[in-house]
């Protein structure tokens, strides 16, 4: 099978672009050449729309096993494609959980034949996710996993992360980390702020993620393991990560598009939408996470795409589940927000969904050049659109973004060669 996709526009150094054709034959891009006119089974042309690497979000949760309610792997890698989306890894807190190679193999088995783009899943650092036993991890490191977290629940003993560091490193593999100090918590639904005061809603501090993380880098030096920081939310926990990277401590962390786009001045009402895990924080965090991002102490984007079904975001932020989507709603967003807005370049903002999560974690995806996988996103930068959740190919319909108008929309999407989402090109 081959296919040419035809006056492209490439993103080059500094913002620049240049016209090229495209040749995937295969699973493969063949060819990068400013015309091409190889005979093919199908020619598409881009209209000098924006063509980019496939994009890659090493955090999302999609659900199956045991929560096909609120998403399917099906429904979730659709969500992944139409938002450009070529590479997910899809985190363990399912039932049940993939803690021991036979649920491991029996996910990969129905990723192999429900997903539309490339999925690797986590395995639990601790049996059923309960923190009071590991896992083999060992053993579990041999299967086709992406690395070991026990995301939604951060680590609480020091031990306990200290022996899962050291037996990760042993297989090569790094520990990713959801970063909570559940004693310092107090049942809080979002920030301690203002907002949390105004709205009478109990609050959990900053401190409670940046005090883990402070631990869990110095057991990552102590056991020479790649750290990895999820969805990074306070000013405290970038200095933090600032400091362990120029101590030549192996960390790497990721930031959300809401925690980059709001703040806890975004709550208005007792509307569970806003609600997720690290919460909203205040304005001067949010700035933090940004400027973490340019000065490359935060590494890369990732959603924490986090699907919920509309009944159990009704209720409000005190019994509603935590956790937004965001798959289909992300480069838009960012684009709109921060490029638009002159904040970053359209190459950092490519290269943070692109090149930068596969540098830190050794994936063969994230370019765009000849001989290698044909993992492709076509976005057509000029139109405008308001966002529908109804419209949304994920279950999930929780988020604070709807109706919001934005520009930019990936209208291709090529996985592995195959195309897995494609608009009207024309429209």
């Amino acid at each position: 099978m081959k296919t040419v996709l035809k006056n492209a526009k490439r993103l080059l150094a500094a913002d620049e672009m240049e016209i090229c054709d495209i040749l995937i034959e295969g699973r493969k891009i063949k060819q990068i050449a400013a015309n091409i006119s190889e005979d093919a089974d199908e020619v598409i042309n881009c209209n000098e729309n924006l063509i980019v690497p496939g994009f890659i979000d090493v955090h999302i949760h999609l659900r199956e096993p045991g929560g096909e309610r609120k998403e399917t792997i099906a429904s979730g890698t659709k969500a992944a494609a139409r938002g450009g989306f070529t590479t997910v890894c899809a985190m363990p807190n399912t039932n049940p959980v993939p803690d021991n190679v036979s649920t491991i193999e029996t996910l990969l088995e129905k990723i192999k034949q429900d997903a539309v783009v490339r999925v690797i899943p986590y395995a639990a650092i601790t049996k059923n996710l309960k923190g009071k036993s590991l896992t083999n991890i060992a053993e579990i490191a041999n299967k086709e996993v992406f690395a070991f977290t026990d995301d939604g629940v951060g680590i609480q003993t020091a031990d306990f992360m200290l022996q899962a560091m050291k037996q990760a490193a042993a297989c090569g593999m790094p520990i990713v980390a959801h970063c909570e100090d559940n004693s310092i918590v107090y049942g809080g639904v979002l920030h301690d702020g203002k907002v949390s005061a105004a709205l009478d809603l109990p609050g959990i501090p900053s401190i409670s993620e940046s005090v883990q993380i402070a631990r869990d880098v110095l057991l990552a030096e102590a056991a020479s393991c790649h750290y990895h920081v999820c969805h990074v939310s306070t000013k405290e926990s970038v200095r933090i990560i600032r400091d362990a990277k120029k101590a030549g401590i192996h960390i790497s962390a990721e930031v959300t598009p809401h925690h980059l786009l709001l703040n806890e001045e975004s709550i208005t009402a007792d509307d569970a939408n806003f609600k997720m895990n690290p919460p909203l924080r205040a304005k001067e965090d949010q700035q933090a996470l940004l400027e973490g991002l340019l000065d490359g102490t935060i590494d890369f984007i990732a959603t924490d795409h986090a699907p919920h079904t509309k009944n159990e975001k009704e209720i409000g932020f005190l019994k509603a589940p935590f956790g937004i989507v965001g798959l289909e709603t992300a480069f838009s967003l960012l684009y709109t927000k921060l490029v638009k807005t002159n904040q970053v370049t359209l190459k950092q903002l490519v290269d943070w969904l692109t090149i930068k999560p596969a540098e830190v974690f050794h994936m063969p995806y994230g370019t765009l050049e000849e001989n290698v996988v044909a993992d492709i996103t076509l976005i057509d930068l000029q139109r405008e659109t308001i966002i529908d959740k109804e419209s949304f190919h994920s279950k999930g319909k929780n988020t604070p973004f709807h109706n919001w108008k934005v520009r930019g929309l990936p209208i291709l999407t090529i996985a592995e060669g195959k195309i897995a989402y494609k608009e009207d090109i024309n429209a």
